[in-house]
């Protein structure tokens, strides 16, 4: 990983290119973020840099979170990522990182924590199949089918059924960096992102690009 930095979702719009194509976009406010805390080879047995994103009060925080920015000299930052860098050399405690850092063109991952869609059934969950809709079958018919087979007479493990469903982390690989505002910290990605509006993604340079 080269670069990488921590922003929130703003939502999606369209951009035209030079030739009139409108190309669909998420909208990510990047940064600024602050390196919080640098580790080293020396002393921790691998290299990366922690960025701080979003100043919070300091009535959110604990008394060791408070604890960790005052021993950095930086100010309260809601969230924290840890991003191992190929090189962190040029980055030292207290260093702001930008939307700048990336370029239009660039190939970047993003993180994001889905939609929590709380406790929802198969058909919704695992796209499974409904029950014929006619009579004889029923009374419901968004449920499973058979379950398994009589010897074992039992369910196998990881049996697709219903539960939790979202709220989990998902990464969208090989998104194109189609703009930067540098001024406004403004990051537009072609395509979706997951997350709901708001929500917290991490983004960094591809690793298949």
């Amino acid at each position: 990983m080269k670069k990488g930095i921590i922003g929130k979702k703003i939502g999606m719009t369209q951009i035209f290119d030079e030739t009139g194509n409108m190309i669909p976009v998420t909208v990510i406010a990047a940064g600024p973020c602050v390196v919080a805390q640098k580790k080293t080879a020396e002393k921790d047995g691998y290299e990366a840099v922690q960025l701080g994103f979003q100043d919070v009060k300091e009535k959110h925080l604990t008394k060791a979170e408070k604890g960790h920015f005052e021993k950095a000299g930086v100010a309260l930052k809601k969230y924290l990522k840890e991003f191992r860098l190929e090189d962190c050399s040029a980055l030292n405690v207290g260093d702001m990182v930008t939307a700048d850092t990336f370029a239009a063109g660039d190939k970047v991952d993003v993180t994001g924590t889905t939609k929590g869609r709380g406790y929802t059934g198969a058909i919704k969950r695992w796209n499974l199949h409904k029950l014929r809709m006619t009579h004889g079958v029923g009374p419901v018919h968004r449920q499973s089918g058979s379950m398994g087979v009589i010897d074992p007479a039992r369910i196998f493990k990881n049996k697709k059924m219903a539960g939790q469903y979202g709220n989990e982390q998902v990464t969208v690989l090989n998104l194109k960096v189609v703009r930067i505002d540098s001024e406004k910290n403004l990051i537009a990605v072609k395509g979706a992102i997951p997350g709901a509006k708001d929500g917290i993604v991490f983004i960094r340079d591809s690793v298949k690009a």
